[in-house]
């Protein structure tokens, strides 16, 4: 309860999601699905929630519509812990009419909205990344330190830190400098933990050094947030967190779990089909710490006489007389006999069809939602209610990035991707 009353969480809705692209094409990142049957954004929303924190605002800006439906329907508070999941979408005043320019500008242009609640601290999450974490060892570890911003850090072997933002720390995890995305080994080098440090990872391996990396996650002191938002800075991570070294205190939160930032195609195809595994590494059936999403009362998923290893089924799918190999199948999925799938994200369908809608599809000579009979479909994302026709063989491998089948299908970081709504007609060859 004391967590509960001097925080307040914010997440960031993300920017044009380019990189994601055409995952985002309809859709901002945050409203991405996940895992058979969540969206991303329920990730830090379920943390805040595990973590004793209830009061939430989600900046959005980007293709929310999806976003703002399911944070609607999803999440309601009883009216006696005060708790609340509010949607702030870049909206136009007299102080400013267009977009926000970046996290901190999106942070800045909503301050007068947070100062309606008590709190002395906020919390400042990304809305695309898969992780758990017990914030209230986050927030202890700020307020034990007398710090006015404490960022949350993931040791990173050196040999491993191309493309991160990265920091220096003493032995009492002050922030000494940063470096964005280094190149130089020297520069590298000296931004290595101690000894000391390294002494106390858990996951410390015998002769390779870490640094620390920003994992874009921040608590700031409310009078902290106030002053270093005074100005016209557009980003927390390039400009404003390093403009307060030596004006403010700014200490690291050393995390040492599981975390990915899902910010490319192949990234988020990468932590999907990881959840498929024996043993995944982001573990979903932890009864600690659940994670919430949208109750959708669909009936239970149909597997007939299929041949499958490792996969994961979302509610209300059918599935028949195939060979699944590696996938991850999202709710309402759809594949039909004769099938043979390897390393695939299905998505599913925001619907069923009725024998209407089939007898109409058969004559537009259009595909039945999902995947046709006999397809063989390797290394893919097949977005929400695409439709793939009968005897498809889509496989990414070897295949450049780009456009194919007349467009019909999306080559991007060596993933097929059949975009949102897409339609594969039959007898494709990819």
């Amino acid at each position: 309860m004391a967590t509960r009353k001097q925080v307040l969480a914010v997440i960031m809705g993300g920017g044009r999601g380019t990189r994601l692209h055409p995952l985002t094409a309809e859709r901002c990142k945050p409203a991405v699905p996940l895992a058979g049957k969540y969206r991303l954004v329920d990730i830090p929303i379920s943390n805040c929630i595990n973590s004793d924190i209830n009061r939430i605002f989600l900046l959005t800006q980007f293709n929310t519509a999806s976003l703002h439906r399911h944070i609607r329907e999803t999440y309601h508070f009883d009216p006696f812990g005060g708790g609340f999941v509010d949607i702030l979408s870049a909206e136009q005043t007299e102080k400013s009419v267009d977009w926000y320019q970046g996290t901190a500008d999106a942070v800045r242009r909503n301050l007068n909205h947070f100062r309606a609640f008590d709190h002395d601290l906020v919390l400042i999450l990304s809305g695309d990344q898969l992780y758990k974490m017990d914030f209230r060892k986050l927030i202890s570890a700020h307020i034990e330190s007398g710090a006015d911003v404490t960022l949350s850090a993931i040791p990173v072997p050196l040999s491993r830190v191309e493309g991160l933002g990265l920091m220096k720390v003493n032995d009492s995890l002050e922030i000494a400098d940063f470096a964005e995305k280094p190149k130089d080994p020297a520069v590298i080098a000296d931004l290595a933990l101690s000894p000391a440090l390294e002494k106390q990872l858990s996951a410390h391996a015998a002769g390779e050094k870490h640094c620390l990396a920003s994992m874009g996650i921040y608590v700031f002191n409310r009078k902290a947030l106030a002053e270093a938002l005074d100005n016209t800075m557009a980003d927390f991570g390039k400009e404003v967190i390093p403009s307060l070294r030596g004006r403010k205190k700014l200490c690291a939160h050393i995390f040492e779990g599981y975390w990915e930032d899902i910010g490319t195609v192949k990234a988020f195809f990468e932590a999907n089909l990881a959840l498929a595994q024996p043993l995944p590494p982001f573990n979903f059936f932890d009864p600690s710490s659940p994670v919430y999403t949208l109750d959708r009362y669909l009936p239970p998923s149909k597997i007939n006489l299929c041949t499958v290893d490792n996969i994961v089924v979302g509610d209300g799918s059918i599935v028949s007389n195939g060979v699944l190999t590696h996938c991850v199948f999202g709710i309402r999925s759809y594949v039909a006999d004769g099938c043979i799938l390897e390393d695939v994200v299905l998505m599913g369908a925001d619907y069923y069809e009725t024998p209407e809608d089939l007898a109409e599809n058969k004559q537009l000579c259009r595909p039945n939602l999902g995947v046709g009979k006999n397809c063989t479909i390797r290394g893919a994302i097949i977005d929400k209610n695409a439709r793939v026709g009968e005897g498809c063989t889509l496989d990414a491998t070897g295949k450049a990035d780009g456009r194919y089948a007349a467009g019909a299908v999306i080559v991007r970081d060596g993933v097929l991707v059949v975009p949102r709504g897409g339609i594969v007609p039959p007898n494709t060859v990819v």
